[in-house]
């Protein structure tokens, strides 16, 4: 699992600059979480302008809701579940979720395993703009923010199995579009 890009310490005099309502603090923050927070949104929702409306959205919603800081958790992991809880909610808003099948967990590997491990970046891009978008959220927050099972269950108002079943069916997925006998991605198995 790789490190987030949102783990960006903010020191907290700059955390007590923004519950005073300080725009240049604010500009400061902005600066420093735009890309990570536009990347995330990217990721989930596969799209452009929802990802760019999406940034401008969880940083109204900081900005709105700075004084819940608490401070139990370091700044940029309540930022981060700001803009996957909105990004979630655009992802329900658009189609029910897929039905379950329990068996399929069995059936289709440790889900663990990291299906990302060993892919080119641009590969990896377009193959998870093939999997169904809440496959997709679950993969990216399971593999890349490194959210556990329960608290993508939590996230989507579902069950632990729910995440379980979601990660099997996006890493079986992911490994059908990689060569079997060396290993190596084959990008002609992606249709563009």
């Amino acid at each position: 699992m790789s490190a987030s890009s949102f783990a960006i310490d903010v020191p907290e005099l700059q955390i007590a600059r923004l519950k005073r309502r300080d725009l240049e603090a604010f500009e400061q923050v902005y600066r420093l979480f735009n890309r990570p927070v536009y990347t995330l949104a990217l990721r989930l929702l596969q799209n452009e302008s929802e990802a760019y409306d999406l940034l401008q959205d969880a940083f109204l919603k900081a900005f709105e809701q700075i004084a819940q800081f608490r401070g139990e958790a370091p700044f940029w992991g309540w930022l981060r579940s700001i803009v996957v809880n909105l990004a979630l909610m655009r992802l329900r808003g658009r189609r029910p979720f897929e039905s379950l099948d329990s068996e399929f967990v069995e059936e289709a590997g440790h889900p663990s395993d990291d299906p990302l491990a060993g892919l080119h970046a641009q590969d990896l891009m377009r193959a998870l703009g093939k999997l169904p978008p809440v496959s997709r959220a679950v993969l990216w927050l399971y593999h890349v923010e490194g959210y556990s099972h329960e608290e993508i269950a939590r996230q989507f108002e579902r069950s632990v199995s729910f995440s379980k079943s979601q990660l099997a069916r996006a890493g079986a997925r992911l490994r059908e579009l990689v060569k079997e006998e060396d290993g190596t991605w084959n990008p002609a198995t992606i249709p563009a």
